[in-house]
C-alpha cells in the first residue's frame, strides 16, 4: 500500500538520509552552549534532575499499554529485530478503518517539521483531505530539511515554540537534549498505561519505541518506531557485478582486493564511495557506551576495533578506490552510484526501494543489491541493534489541553497501520487527485508527488513494516536482509534508554568526527587520533565513565 522502508519516515529516502547525515550538524545547533541552557531555564539544580535515564520498573510506570494491531497480517513476520514485510498486492476495496470516530475537534495548532523539496501550499488538497478525515486543523511550518538542525537550537532558545516540533536524535547533542526536558510536555497524563487506548494506533506502537521517548523522567515524545535491525546497508551494482563475473566480497581483505580490480580512473569508474558508515559494522565496533565482556564500561573510541575500522577505511582511500568527490565530500554519491561511477556505497535501507523504482522507470538494466555484512576476518559479523526510535514529535510544555488532544488525535491518525484507509490517505492522498490505480496498484500523480512530501508521516508512525506493492520483491529482499543481519545482532547496555548526559560533558567528543574524516583521508596520523582519545579521557571522558557506571548500577543494563 505504501513504499515504506521500516516506517513512513524512511520511505522517501531524503528525509531519513538527511537525519542520518551527521552528528556534527547537531553539535553546530548548540553553538554558544550556555546561552541556550540559560534560555531554557536550566539552573544547575534543575539540570541535575533532568540528567540520566529512566528504565526498568520506573520506566514501566510511564509507558503506554501495548495493544498490537491485528490489521493486515504480514506475509513475512518480523524476526531477529526486522520489520514486518508485505509482498502481496493490497486489496484497496478491503481497507479497514482504524479511527472510526474523529478524535480531533478542529482546534488549530502548528507543527514545525523538516521537509525536503518544495513545500506544498498551505491550503493544498492533500492537507485539506487529511485534516477533514482526522478532524484536525494543522498549520505546517515546514522547514528546509537540509538546514533544519541549524534552526532547532535557535527555536528552543526562544520564548516562542510551535505547538508541535519534530525532532531527531541527531539534533540532540549537548544542551539540546537538556532543553527537551524543560521545553516539552509530559504526555503521561494522556498516554500512560490504559489512557493510550483512546488512541489505538498509538497503543499499537511497540513499547521499546515508547521507552526511548522518555526524556528527563517523563514521556515527552511520540516516537517513529524503527526496526532494531534497520541499519546502514552496503549497496552494490548487481547488474555490473554479474556482467564482470564478480561476487560480493566476504571479508575486509576481499573487499579491498575487489576494489582495486574494479577501479579504473581512466574509465572514470571507482569501486566505492566513502565506506566509513559500514566499516564500523565490519569490525564490530560497539556504538557509544557499553559494559564490555570483561565487565568494564568503555566508550566507542576506546576499543581497538574502533581504530581498526578507521585504518581499513584509510586503506581504501590510500588505494585510490574511493571516488575523488567522496574524498572531497562533494556532490551526491547516490547520483554517482546510479551513473556507474561508483559500484558500492552505504546508506539507509530506504534506498533499496527508491533507487529501484527510479531506475526501473527509466527501463535501464540497473539492479541494486545489499551485501551481507561480513566480519573483518571473513567470519560472522558482530552487529549491534539500532535504536528502536530516533525521531519524535513533541508538544510544547504550555500547550492548552485542546491543542494537546488535537495533536494526539493527529498523531494517532498518522500512525495508522498498513491495511487501513487512514494509512492509504496519509501515504497516497485522494484517489483521482493524488494517485490513480493501475493493475490494482496505486500510482501517484504529478500532483501527488508534489503535495505528499514527508509532513504527516513525520508526526506519527506504526510498528515497523516494509511494503512496496509496485516492487514486492524489493520489500522481500529488504526484510530478509534485515533478518539475516539481525541473527548476529546484540543489544548494547544503553539499548532502549534515552540518556541525558550532564551538560558539563556536552562537547568533549565533538572533535572526533572531523578527526575521523581527516584520518581516513590521510590528513591526520594515527598518533593524532590516539592523542585525541587521551585528551578526551583527561578532559572529562574518565569522569563521564564513572557517571555511566553509576547509571548502570542504578538502572541496570539495556541488554
Amino acid at each position: 500500500m505504501t513504499p515504506n522502508s521500516s516506517s513512513p519516515g524512511t520511505s522517501t529516502g531524503p528525509g531519513r538520509r538527511s537525519f542520518l547525515a551527521s552528528t556534527a550538524i547537531a553539535t553546530a545547533a548548540v553553538a554558544g552552549g550556555m546561552p541556550l541552557l540559560a534560555a531554557c531555564g536550566g539552573g544547575s539544580k534543575d539540570a541535575k534532575k533532568r540528567e540520566g535515564a529512566t528504565s526498568g520498573k520506573e520506566a514501566a510506570k510511564l509507558l503506554p499499554a501495548h495493544v498490537p494491531s491485528t490489521v493486515a497480517r504480514p506475509d513475512i513476520p518480523a524476526k531477529n529485530g526486522s520489520a514486518a514485510g508485505y509482498t502481496d498486492k493490497v486489496d484497496l476495496a478491503a481497507l479497514v478503518v482504524s479511527v472510526p470516530h474523529k478524535l480531533g475537534t478542529g482546534a488549530p495548532f502548528k507543527i514545525m517539521s523538516p521537509l525536503w523539496g518544495t513545500p506544498p501550499k498551505p491550503d493544498c488538497a492533500y492537507y485539506k483531505a487529511v485534516d477533514a478525515a482526522a478532524g484536525t486543523k494543522v498549520t505546517w511550518q515546514n522547514q528546509d530539511g537540509m538546514t533544519y538542525a541549524d534552526k532547532v537550537g535557535a527555536v528552543l532558545a526562544s520564548s516562542s515554540l510551535p505547538d508541535v516540533m519534530v525532532m531527531a536524535d541527531y539534533h540532540m547533542s549537548g544542551k539540546i537534549r537538556q532543553a527537551i526536558a524543560s521545553k516539552f510536555l509530559d504526555l503521561g497524563p494522556y498516554l500512560a498505561g490504559d489512557k493510550v487506548k483512546k488512541y489505538p494506533n498509538l497503543a499499537a506502537i511497540p513499547s521499546d519505541a515508547w521507552r526511548m521517548s522518555i526524556f528527563g523522567g517523563a514521556l515527552r515524545g511520540i516516537p517513529m518506531p524503527l526496526a532494531p535491525a534497520n541499519r546502514i546497508v552496503p549497496y552494490y551494482r548487481k547488474d555490473i557485478f554479474d556482467k564482470k563475473g564478480w561476487t560480493a566480497p566476504t571479508s575486509a581483505d576481499e573487499f579491498l582486493s575487489w576494489a582495486k580490480e574494479a577501479t579504473s580512473s581512466r574509465a572514470k569508474v571507482w569501486a566505492c564511495g566513502d565506506m566509513s558508515w559500514i566499516s564500523a559494522s565490519i569490525f564490530g565496533v560497539c556504538p557509544g557506551w557499553n559494559i564490555d565482556d570483561d565487565g568494564k564500561v568503555r566508550f566507542q573510541i576506546e576499543r581497538p576495533e574502533y581504530l581498526e575500522s578507521l585504518e581499513w577505511t584509510r586503506k581504501l582511500f590510500a588505494a585510490g578506490v574511493v571516488h575523488p568527490d567522496d574524498k572531497a565530500r562533494s556532490g551526491d554519491p547516490i547520483q554517482r552510484f546510479t551513473a556507474g561511477q561508483i559500484l558500492a556505497f552505504n546508506s539507509d535501507t530506504s534506498h533499496w526501494y527508491t533507487l529501484s523504482a527510479e531506475q526501473g522507470a527509466g527501463k535501464s538494466d540497473f539492479r541494486i543489491e545489499g551485501m551481507d555484512i561480513f566480519g573483518a576476518d571473513g567470519g560472522n559479523p558482530r552487529l549491534w541493534a539500532s535504536s528502536p526510535a530516533s525521531i519524535w514529535s513533541m508538544i510544547r510544555k504550555d500547550a492548552p489541553k485542546e491543542v494537546v488532544e488535537n495533536a494526539l488525535a493527529a498523531a494517532n491518525f498518522a500512525a495508522a497501520p498498513y491495511g487501513t484507509k487512514e494509512r492509504m490517505l496519509v501515504d497516497y492522498g485522494v484517489e483521482g487527485t493524488h494517485y490513480t490505480v493501475k493493475d490494482g496498484t496505486p500510482v501517484k500523480t504529478a500532483r501527488g508527488n508534489s503535495e505528499l512530501i514527508n509532513a504527516w508521516p513525520m508526526l506519527g508512525a506504526p510498528a515497523p513494516y516494509i511494503a512496496h506493492p509496485d516492487l514486492p520483491e524489493i520489500a522481500r529482499k529488504q526484510v530478509e536482509w534485515q533478518q539475516r543481519m539481525g541473527a548476529f545482532m546484540k543489544k548494547t547496555s544503553t539499548y532502549g534508554m534515552n540518556i541525558i548526559e550532564p551538560s558539563r560533558y556536552a562537547n568533549i567528543a565533538s572533535q572526533h568526527e572531523q578527526l575521523q574524516l581527516d584520518f581516513v583521508r590521510g590528513n591526520k596520523s594515527l598518533a593524532d587520533v590516539q592523542s585525541a582519545i587521551s585528551t578526551w579521557r583527561s578532559s572529562g571522558g574518565d569522569k563521564l565513565r564513572d557517571w555511566y557506571k553509576e547509571l548502570f548500577d542504578k538502572n541496570g543494563s539495556g541488554n
